[in-house]
């Protein structure tokens, strides 16, 4: 399905992937790491399917794992105390807010890796360019490099095999000498690579006071739409963070704000912040779909 969402401005996108990261990043309240988590994973499936299954069941459900069960055995803060290892007491504080952390930071991951699809580096240096031309060309080399990394790695250890010196191939000490061999390898290549893109950048008169360049991106009509909508959701959220509905204390005893009917609506209007890339493609297609 066209991802919809992906073709607003890249201010518009911008603006919101930074909302969404930094509330999902200071946000410790279990609604909001839930609803962050859950809208997080339904926008990283949504642009990458397959990826997003495999990312989650081999690394965030394990990774949830060992941080949820780590934290209570070198934490021993709380008042709820639940066992004893080791004459170590493990509390229930420590245990909640092991798994809180956990959810935190695979809900930055998911979102980052919607982060990584949808603003790309043209993006970033449309937004940036003319700003700050080095700390953007800088971002957009980054992205870029991620997954041309991936690639050449590839391609240095397949031409390593080859000679008989792949990182899985001899002893265990052979093979960390292949390893760290291909890692210099690769460093090499970067290093080169981000040479040769300065230069290139430079000769091309980037960053120079008063250089023009071509834009695709304007802002219309759907983008204004968007932009209303994002800072009418921004509000009710703003106004939770002031009045403490997204706040929670983990320590030494576990305090958390009554739910009230503001709270409920802060956390709706969060939900549908989170839940907006799904909602926006939605609609589109509904649109769509009546108008033919």
């Amino acid at each position: 399905m066209r991802n919809r969402f992906a073709e607003l401005h890249p201010a518009v996108l911008f603006l919101y992937f930074t909302a969404v990261i930094l509330f999902s990043m200071f946000f410790m309240h279990p609604v909001f790491l839930a609803i962050s988590l859950f809208c997080g994973f339904a926008c990283s499936a949504a642009l990458h399917l397959g990826k997003t299954l495999r990312f989650s069941f081999r690394f965030l459900l394990p990774m949830l794992l060992v941080m949820t069960a780590v934290n209570p055995l070198l934490n021993h803060r709380g008042a709820t105390i639940l066992l004893y290892v080791n004459d170590n007491p493990v509390t229930r504080e420590a245990l909640l807010y092991g798994f809180s952390s956990a959810c935190m930071f695979s809900a930055v991951l998911l979102w980052f890796s919607c982060w990584n699809t949808v603003i790309t580096s043209d993006k970033l240096v449309y937004l940036f360019g003319s700003v700050a031309p080095s700390l953007s060309l800088l971002f957009s080399m980054v992205l870029r490099f991620v997954p041309r990394f991936k690639a050449q790695i590839r391609t240095i250890e397949n031409a390593q095999k080859g000679i008989g010196k792949g990182a899985d191939q001899g002893s265990i000490f052979i093979r960390a000498k292949n390893g760290m061999n291909i890692l210099s390898i690769l460093t090499t290549w970067a290093l080169e690579n981000g040479i040769t893109t300065a230069d290139s950048m430079r000769a091309r008169g980037y960053g120079l006071a008063g250089r023009t360049s071509f834009s695709i991106y304007a802002f219309n009509k759907r983008d204004k739409t968007a932009l209303i909508v994002l800072i009418v959701m921004l509000f009710p959220v703003f106004y939770g963070a002031f009045t403490g509905e997204n706040n929670i204390r983990y320590y030494p005893s576990l305090a958390v704000k009554p739910i009230s009917f503001v709270s409920n609506l802060v956390y709706a209007a969060y939900f549908l912040l989170c839940a907006f890339p799904l909602l926006f493609n939605a609609a589109i297609e509904v649109k769509e779909h009546d108008s033919i």
